[in-house]
């Protein structure tokens, strides 16, 4: 099996989203603290890290739109884990409307929608005129029944306004969204399965993920 990964690094200080917190890396027991605590030679390293919950790759579930949707906890392991998987490629197109695409064989499906945005990850390229899915895209992906969405950009909606029409429709029919995935440029259009899943954490409906996709080789 071949397994590519389509998760961004988490650095120190990166910026995901204008005006998020940004990531504080750092080290809550050094190697030289642990000597002393330990003994010579024995030494260990333990990180700590401070961040919001929309860094880096990150999926979201029903909780981070509505107050009663559920959260990671009941985050459905069937949808995000060695899920049968498509990527679409929308390289080139601002609005993606997925028209004319076929969804009828998708159901139950994790449906990756290739941009290419995310070579401008780490710019601030990154955060103007990023692809995006419309409402009909929405509508469409519900209807064939999908395991959940990804899409290499900043956002899955639009953000020139603060309606998220494709939130409000994927989340309010349970279909989980990842955002801010990378090399899908690697993926073949199918035969291939997307894991993206987060930890298990009460009350948080937005989380990083270690996204990837598994080939038989």
């Amino acid at each position: 099996m071949k397994r590519i990964d389509l998760s961004h690094t988490i650095a120190d200080g990166i910026e995901t989203y204008p005006g998020l917190p940004r990531p504080v890396i750092a080290d809550h027991l050094t190697r030289d603290a642990a000597e002393q605590i330990y003994g010579p030679g024995i030494r260990f390293q333990i990180g700590l890290v401070t961040m919001c919950t929309n860094t880096g790759t990150y999926l979201d579930v029903p909780f981070h739109r509505f107050d009663d949707g559920h959260d990671l906890t009941e985050l459905s392991l069937e949808r995000v884990a060695t899920v049968p998987a498509v990527c679409l490629d929308q390289t080139g197109r601002t609005e993606i409307d997925l028209g004319e695409v076929d969804l009828t064989e998708l159901a139950g499906v994790a449906v990756l929608v290739r941009t290419d945005h995310s070579a401008q990850w780490g710019t601030d390229a990154y955060f103007v005129d990023h692809p995006f899915l419309t409402q009909s895209a929405a509508d469409a992906l519900v209807e064939a029944g999908v395991a959940c969405v990804g899409i290499d950009s900043l956002n899955i909606d639009s953000t020139d306004g603060g309606e998220r029409p494709v939130h409000t429709t994927l989340l309010g029919n349970e279909i989980p969204i990842i955002e801010h995935l990378t090399g899908l440029a690697a993926l073949p259009a199918s035969g291939f399965t997307f894991t993206a899943v987060p930890p298990k954490i009460q009350g948080c409906g937005t989380f990083t993920v270690r996204a990837y996709a598994t080939l038989a080789q």
